[in-house]
């Protein structure tokens, strides 16, 4: 009993005290190991520290890496995103400014070693970005799809989340789930579109290099301007809101979440301004396929993987890209030689495009919206156009009155005039298009005289077509 009452118990100041000499400590080490130490061991002298100080803390922290092997750590980007300035407390000094070469916004985004503290749901959270000097690999980029975009890394970056031990259920089911929401968002509201075309060939046959090239898609068409028949434009608008909205019913029902579109009609007639319209309201990358600059179903295959999910894959003039007409016409003998010599040429077939929309390959993506245009629907097989691959068939025509009407407010500002009348009982007996109708109120921006050039240029088509 004696030797219990003897037993010297720390003072609650000595244990403040002593934990206080071990941060100091641990502060003066930090420094020390950042001045002296090469950069490939400082992440492991760092993580031991860490251990260290930790054990003398109620405080929990989450690592959050970059990578985890070759893999990207999809949290750790939402992290990038959600930690901007607009997100973090005005106290926060120090922020990295880049401007991308192919991009129209600055990316702000946390600087090295810098801390930062969140509150959610009035528990605080501390955040610090690490990043360290590493020898250079290749690595998988991130966003990228399939074993095609590789690029060079020289650094090892992580996030370090921290904050009491009894919060860590909070933060694991509803902190973390709100910043990969909330990042979403961000990124969709800071998003440049890119329009992607098809890197040269030899290019191409290089292993590790990315198969696409890239600008910035920065087309001025949208639904409100697009010059089409109302009725036809608000059944595309509620396609696009319903399929977006439904990927679990998608995989409710055993679809892959994308979805097919058929343009077809006359030359002029607004077909690519159409795809440009559904790329800004949905704000969808567009991916330009030309089939027949492609040699091979393989080399299709991987075109297709490389896409990133939420895009538009587009192949315009599918009937003139290669030869896909309908199997069911009799071939004629004297084109005979002429089909030898096609398929001799070009190796990517119906077959090969049939499972590229609908195939096994096509689920290797999410929310994808695929596009086929032709002027002549009746050229193409039944099986590429059926439900399933091409969902929605969109008939383009010539120029409606209604379609003149946002023309006219498009190019001349207006919406009433009293040429209106006379145009409009011009358009509706005589076939002209959306394009030829918008050249001829280019030519001159006064309204009076633009109208009467308009109507002297629909007299004349008419004519010619009697």
């Amino acid at each position: 009993m004696s030797s219990f009452n003897n037993l010297q118990i720390p003072s609650a100041t000595t244990m403040i005290s002593t934990a206080a000499s071990a941060a100091a400590v641990a502060m003066v080490v930090r420094s020390f190991v950042r001045e002296y130490v090469p950069p490939e061991l400082q992440h492991l002298i760092f993580l031991k520290l860490r251990k260290f100080t930790s054990s003398l803390s109620s405080q929990l922290t989450l690592v959050i890496d970059e990578f985890d092997g070759l893999t990207y750590n999809h949290i750790f980007k939402a992290a990038k995103i959600y930690l901007r300035p607009t997100n973090v407390p005005s106290d926060t000094k120090r922020f990295k400014v880049v401007l991308p070469k192919k991009d129209e916004n600055f990316s702000i985004t946390l600087d090295r070693n810098q801390e930062i503290v969140d509150s959610f749901n009035g528990v605080k959270l501390k955040w610090r970005f690490f990043s360290n000097q590493i020898k250079s690999k290749y690595i998988s980029s991130p966003g990228s799809r399939g074993p095609y975009n590789w690029s060079v890394k020289s650094e090892l970056r992580f996030f370090e989340l921290s904050f009491h031990k009894k919060h860590r259920d909070m933060v694991i089911e509803s902190y973390l789930p709100y910043i990969l929401e909330k990042s979403k968002k961000i990124k969709e509201e800071l998003k440049t579109l890119k329009l992607f075309s098809l890197k040269n060939r030899m290019l191409r046959m290089r292993g590790g290099m990315n198969m696409w090239e890239d600008v910035i898609f920065d087309h001025p068409m949208s639904f409100e301007t697009l010059a089409m028949d109302l009725d036809i434009k608000k059944k595309v608008m509620e396609d696009l809101e319903r399929f977006v909205e439904r990927k679990d019913y998608y995989r409710k029902v055993g679809r892959a979440w994308k979805r097919g579109y058929l343009f077809f009609g006359p030359p002029g007639t607004g077909k690519s301004s159409l795809i440009a319209a559904m790329a800004n309201y949905l704000k969808f990358d567009v991916y330009d396929l030309e089939l027949a600059s492609i040699r091979s179903n393989s080399e299709l295959r991987k075109l297709l993987i490389s896409t990133a999910n939420r895009s538009i894959l587009v192949v315009e003039d599918v009937d003139c890209s290669i030869e896909l007409q309908n199997r069911l016409r009799k071939a004629k003998p004297n084109n005979k030689s002429l089909h030898q010599s096609t398929k001799r040429k070009y190796e990517v077939t119906l077959s090969g495009l049939l499972n590229f929309i609908d195939g096994l390959w096509s689920s290797c993506g999410d929310e994808r919206i695929i596009i086929l245009t032709t002027n002549h629907k009746d050229r193409l097989d039944p099986a590429l156009i059926r439900p399933g691959r091409m969902d929605v068939h969109i008939h383009l025509s010539h120029c409606t009155p209604c379609g003149f009407k946002i023309l006219a407010s498009n190019y001349l500002g207006i919406t009433e005039h009293q040429l209106f009348s006379e145009i409009e009982q011009l358009i509706e007996t005589t076939k002209v298009t959306p394009a030829e109708i918008g050249e001829e109120l280019l030519k001159i921006e006064e309204p009076e005289a633009s109208l009467r050039g308009l109507i002297e240029f629909l007299q004349m088509k008419k004519g010619k077509n009697l």
